[in-house]
């Protein structure tokens, strides 16, 4: 099940909101507790929720993550006990590192395995990679830094299975992100309070992910779907980089819209949810862009990876060594192919080439030179994330930058262009801050009239996202495969 789904935003939704709070009460005021009883069953019915959402679309690998929460939830119990020595707490942390880990690579890179082994060998390996359970990279990923946490002390193990069971199978996050680290929501499991305002608040926001997604994002990627499916040897070096712009505003729009339906779902029923993305197309440097890109991963990697291995206070080399450990990981977390690996190495030469050698320098370029670096090392950046098979990716390279010996312009690139001027202007406008700040500036001059104009923007949203929803069977979510 997807967020983008009539079913979604007009069955499985209502009936959880209604079942959530008939369960509980109604809205809290602001000062007001929600009784005990009250909250129990309304974690009872979110998670009920969780887990029907979770088995409609992977009905076998609900069990997967069931097994998972109790392995997770157990090891962590062992770890928080006081007679636990350091031997055993050592041993418990190894258990779940192999467990979590061992479940990842063998749903997740298995067939990559398999492929590797017989492309370079040629022997030929009947072995079938089995189906990949959605949302598996995200949740593995939150269990892992709850029993790390646990381990090193920094917070106390959860002493509710319900409630942990709750954080990990949330369904506002489940199959997409963002992360959720068990610290920043550990008191909100337990007490958490919604006001009618704040649910407004998320209904918005998941209005506004809704409608990145279906309106922009799906729109956006039509043109990039037919561009990728040409010939290299039919595309202008123009229709190239209109193609490749297309797809760099449609990832950001599939990704980060679903993070704002994620984080809109969660304060909806009481939850605060880190941002994830933060406007990284105005970045002015590669460092700046991975700050804004994506964060939740970002943070996890800088947490459980750089800094343990000694981040940049070891020396050059071993700060070379950890940047290219974390870059092939993260690459490798995006996808069980060799191109995400290639992906995530070659991010990891811009941000190191940067540290070493760009970072004094960089702040006396052009703050408009800055941008189109950043920007168009990212667009590169996306040709190998794209294309699965190098050979494609750089063919297409090529094409850009006019060495596939195609022409520079043709009227095919003109036409399909001039067609999608609007939809370009329009999100490139959405990418960046200006349209929000422009808002906040009219609600501080107009506050009335805003309210009366956010009011219909909002219920325009709804409405066209309904709209498309109804007659487009186009509806990709390129984080699934995640």
């Amino acid at each position: 099940m997807v967020f983008s789904s009539l079913f979604f935003t007009f069955a499985f939704l209502p009936v959880t909101v209604i079942l959530y709070y008939s369960s509980g009460g109604s809205f809290t005021t602001r000062t007001a507790r929600p009784w005990v009883l009250g909250q129990h069953l309304r974690n009872i019915v979110l998670l009920a929720a969780s887990l029907f959402f979770y088995a409609w679309g992977e009905p076998a690998y609900v069990i997967l993550m069931c097994i998972s929460i109790m392995i997770n939830y157990c090891i962590g119990s062992f770890l928080d006990k006081d007679n636990t020595g350091r031997r055993k707490r050592k041993l418990w942390l190894i258990i779940s590192l192999v467990f979590n880990f061992g479940c990842l690579a063998y749903f997740k890179y298995f067939g990559m395995l398999i492929g590797t082994i017989t492309s370079v060998s040629g022997w030929n390996l009947n072995a079938a990679a089995p189906a990949l359970p959605i949302g598996i990279s995200f949740y593995t990923f939150q269990a892992l830094s709850y029993v790390i946490d646990v381990y090193r002390g920094k917070i106390k193990s959860q002493k509710s299975p319900i409630l942990f069971a709750l954080y990990i199978s949330m369904f506002p996050q489940l199959v997409a992100g963002p992360i959720v680290n068990y610290a920043d929501i550990e008191s909100q499991l337990a007490d958490r309070r919604v006001t009618l305002r704040k649910f407004n608040e998320g209904l918005h926001r998941f209005l506004c992910g809704l409608a990145k997604k279906v309106l922009l994002a799906n729109n956006i990627g039509l043109l990039w779907s037919q561009v990728k499916a040409m010939p290299s040897t039919e595309i202008s070096v123009l229709m190239a980089w209109g193609g490749i712009m297309a797809f760099t505003l449609q990832i950001y729009f599939d990704f980060s819209g679903y993070s704002d339906m994620a984080i809109g779902l969660g304060k909806m029923f009481g939850f605060r949810f880190k941002e994830n993305f933060k406007y990284p197309y105005i970045s002015q440097s590669i460092s700046e862009f991975w700050r804004r890109w994506h964060i939740s991963l970002g943070s996890w990697f800088k947490e459980y990876v750089y800094i343990p291995l000694g981040g940049s206070r070891a020396g050059k080399w071993k700060l070379i060594r950890n940047l290219f450990i974390v870059w092939f990981l993260t690459g490798l977390w995006h996808g069980a192919s060799w191109n995400f690996v290639i992906w995530g190495l070659y991010f990891g030469t811009l941000l190191l080439i940067e540290k070493l050698f760009l970072q004094n320098r960089m702040a006396r370029w052009p703050k408009a030179f800055r941008y189109i670096y950043s920007l168009l090392f990212v667009m590169i950046g996306w040709v190998f994330f794209e294309f699965s098979n190098l050979t494609d990716a750089l063919s297409f390279l090529r094409v850009m930058f006019g060495l596939g010996g195609t022409a520079f312009i043709d009227n095919q690139a003109i036409m399909k262009l001039k067609t999608c001027v609007i939809l370009y202007i329009v999100c490139i406008s959405a990418a960046s801050p200006w349209p929000k700040k422009l808002a906040l500036s009219f609600k501080r001059i107009h506050p009335n009239i805003y309210k009366l104009a956010a009011n219909v923007y909002y219920c325009a949203l709804m409405f066209f996202s309904t709209a498309y929803m109804v007659g487009s069977t186009y509806n990709p979510f390129i984080y699934f495969r995640f």
